[in-house]
């Protein structure tokens, strides 16, 4: 189908895309806690990731974002899940969110912060970003060949988030 047959007009919605990837190895995860001087999730953990570039397939921006921000290669990513964040103005966010299992090498830090292999049993005791308390069990219980999870994040009247997964 021809550019001008794919209904592209300001008035749809549309959104951001962007990756999230979690690694696992055995009974730990990778995260990473945000520099101190970022300006969002500053001192708090989140999985790696971040904005799908012009020209990227979604597969190839995670890698990319793993060799960014972890320095790290792994071949074996799988997409387990999609969340639209409706931001409540247009545009909103595509969240592309991908896992792995322990990729060779050792992970190095970057300008974005701090990498760590943490418990996954203890995950309740470390300042995770907002949604992974509620996000990242689905995406753990997860294996490959499963179907992907589905979610929509919005906010409340008091700027307080809202999740709901797709049945």
């Amino acid at each position: 189908m021809p550019v001008s047959e794919q209904g592209v007009t300001h008035e749809r919605y549309s959104l951001i895309p962007r990756t999230l990837i979690f690694l696992t190895c055995g009974e730990r995860i990778l995260l990473i806690k945000g520099a101190p001087d970022k300006r969002l999730w500053a001192k708090r953990y989140n999985g790696i990731g971040g904005h799908i570039e012009a020209g990227e397939d979604v597969l190839s921006a995670a890698r990319r974002e793993l060799k960014e921000e972890a320095g790290l290669e792994s071949a074996d990513l799988w997409l387990c899940g999609t969340v639209t964040i409706d931001t409540g103005e247009n545009p909103g966010i595509g969240l592309f969110i991908f896992r792995g299992e322990c990729p060779p090498g050792i992970p190095r830090a970057s300008a974005e912060g701090s990498l760590e292999w943490l418990p996954i049993q203890a995950l309740a005791e470390y300042p995770l970003v907002e949604d992974l308390t509620t996000l990242l069990p689905r995406v753990l219980a997860l294996k490959p060949g499963d179907p992907p999870l589905s979610a929509l994040y919005s906010y409340n009247a008091g700027d307080q988030l809202v999740i709901q997964f797709g049945k």
